[in-house]
């Protein structure tokens, strides 16, 4: 429950504090005090977004902080979202003279999204204006879902609808590849096969470019070489022969002088080095082939290649042979898509297999619980005036597979006889709405562990006997909860365990609201004033003891 709320620097409020109790807590005061204020910071503590207007000094920050006492059933949420645990939970949020804002659970800073999560859990605030809620399929279905199996069975339909529609988000993302993958397959294979006609990896395309130079100048080149041959080859003038005599002569010349044996180790090296050379020449020679079909197919191979290159707007054989192999992991890709597509597929079907046999469970339930909802509903409404009144519940099927199963919702309603049940955003009036929101909370309130239910100025636009069954109404749902009301009814405000009072009044030439506790004579005045409006009279303070007995 909601033990204490503190509020700082927010809207009219300078510092309030008040400390709730078990039971029916009520609220009551003047239009314009400053209720909603109160509910607007408790609202933030729920995880909803600021509005900066609310801030009264922008030069200070602005905090709300609440102490609600939780069960340890708790627990496991704290661990999962590393929170610190205390029976006595304190939920803080401050907004900064930036603007900007922080959340804290136990002093532990947290996200908006955990203090959401953590607050559905152990609070709920319905305002007057949020009695359309009502008129929506989520609520409706949330109500009936809430009083039969539904309530364990409907989370687990949930996590396999999301599954299930991520699986058809899959498929048709697979179906998509393959019909754009269909468009240029043909295409692709030919470039595939276009670079699988040359081997890649075995081509330096520097080397066989220099060996077209090579087959291109093979006979000047025959003919230098023929040249060199034979004039190092001549017997007696020939090169060799002549650098023989020079090699033998010095030699000869080392023996008579020390002098030049240096001369005689230099010519020798250079003997050798010729001698090697003429045989490397030789040998080079020799492998030259002028063949005209060899150098027609080095060309072709070179252009080939270039055209490649040209073709594919890149400047080496590397990168041609990383596009081959990208193509040919699109061609295994496309070839493996459609055996993904069946798999897919087969798993879709067992996804509705299992969604068949959920809804179908679903539906079941919903059936079997309408007649108990309906009496329910039907009794409390008689009890607040609506003595004719009439609802049902209206299952219709569904095509397709949505959140709540394969059915839509609608609640009937007629609060008068003789008339046929029509959808009940199309036949309540503004005054009946209360009453039967009220209704519904009623029978949520038996069906949640939800420990602290806020309504405000739910009983707008009732009175007299109404007014008096509304408070006795909140009386019952107080002993399983606690009921915190705001209310303008002197019978709802009587029947409160405790009583609170927003007050606004002028603090050194500004505006403030604050709220305060009522005692018995304090609570009496209240009551009174409720009855009677600015003037008390003797007949409203004795109508408001009667109440208050």
């Amino acid at each position: 429950m909601l033990s204490r709320i503190f509020i700082q620097n927010f809207a009219l409020i300078d510092s309030l504090e008040i400390h709730l109790n078990q039971g029916l807590q009520v609220i009551t005061g003047e239009t314009g005090a400053g209720k909603s204020i109160i509910l607007g910071a408790l609202r933030l503590l729920m995880g909803e977004r600021i509005d900066a207007k609310s801030i009264q000094n922008a030069e200070a920050k602005s905090i709300v902080e609440g102490e609600f006492i939780i069960s340890e059933k708790l627990n496991a949420f704290f661990d999962e979202n590393d929170l610190d645990f205390e029976k006595h939970t304190i939920i803080r949020r401050e907004i900064l003279t930036s603007g900007k804002s922080r959340a804290f659970v136990n002093d532990v800073p947290t996200t908006l999204e955990v203090l959401k999560n953590l607050s559905a859990q152990i609070i709920d605030i319905h305002s007057q204006f949020e009695t359309s809620q009502l008129f929506t399929e989520k609520f409706q279905f949330d109500l009936v879902d809430g009083l039969c199996e539904n309530k364990e069975l409907r989370p687990q339909y949930q996590q396999y609808y999301s599954d299930f529609l991520a699986l058809k988000r899959h498929l048709s993302q697979l179906k998509l590849q393959l019909e754009e993958g269909n468009k240029d397959s043909d295409y692709k294979k030919f470039l595939l096969d276009e670079l699988l006609q040359i081997d890649l990896d075995t081509i330096n395309l520097e080397e066989m470019e220099a060996q077209l130079t090579l087959y291109e100048n093979a006979e000047q080149i025959a003919e230098n070489l023929n040249s060199v041959f034979s004039r190092t080859d001549q017997d007696e003038v020939g090169i060799i022969d002549a650098l023989l005599d020079v090699k033998n002569k010095i030699s000869k010349t080392a023996e008579l002088s020390h002098q030049f044996s240096e001369n005689q180790e230099r010519i020798e090296a250079i003997f050798l080095d010729f001698k090697d050379l003429i045989f490397e020449l030789q040998n080079k020679a020799e492998k030259i082939d002028i063949s005209p079909e060899l150098l027609n197919q080095t060309k072709e191979q070179i252009n080939f290649i270039q055209g490649l290159l040209q073709k594919h707007r890149v400047t080496t054989v590397n990168e041609l042979i990383d596009l081959r192999e990208n193509l040919r992991n699109e061609q295994s890709n496309f070839e493996g898509l459609q055996e993904n597509i069946e798999i897919a597929e087969e798993q879709l079907k067992t996804a509705v297999e299992k969604l068949d046999n959920l809804c179908s469970l679903l539906e079941k339930n919903r059936e079997g619980i309408a007649v108990i909802f309906t009496e329910k509903i039907e009794n409390l409404l008689q009890k607040l005036g609506l003595e004719k009144a009439k609802i049902a519940l209206h299952f219709s099927p569904s095509k397709e597979f949505n959140a709540f199963g394969k059915q839509h919702i609608q609640i009937l309603f007629q609060a008068n006889s003789g008339f046929d049940l029509k959808p009940i955003q199309t036949a309540v009036s503004g005054g009946e709405r209360s009453r039967v929101m009220l209704a519904v909370k009623k029978i949520m309130a038996e069906n949640t562990e939800l420990p602290t239910l806020i309504l405000d100025e739910i009983d707008t636009g009732v009175s007299g006997k109404v007014a008096d069954e509304m408070g006795k109404l909140m009386q019952e749902m107080a002993k399983d909860l606690q009921l915190i009301v705001i209310s303008h009814l002197a019978q709802v405000a009587a029947k409160g365990n405790n009583h609170y009072k927003v007050i606004k009044k002028e603090v050194a030439g500004k505006t403030q609201s604050n709220i305060v506790e009522l005692y018995k004579e304090e609570k009496l005045q209240e009551i009174a004033q409720l009855l009677s409006g600015a003037t008390i009279t003797e007949a409203a303070l004795v109508q408001a003891k009667e109440l208050m007995k």
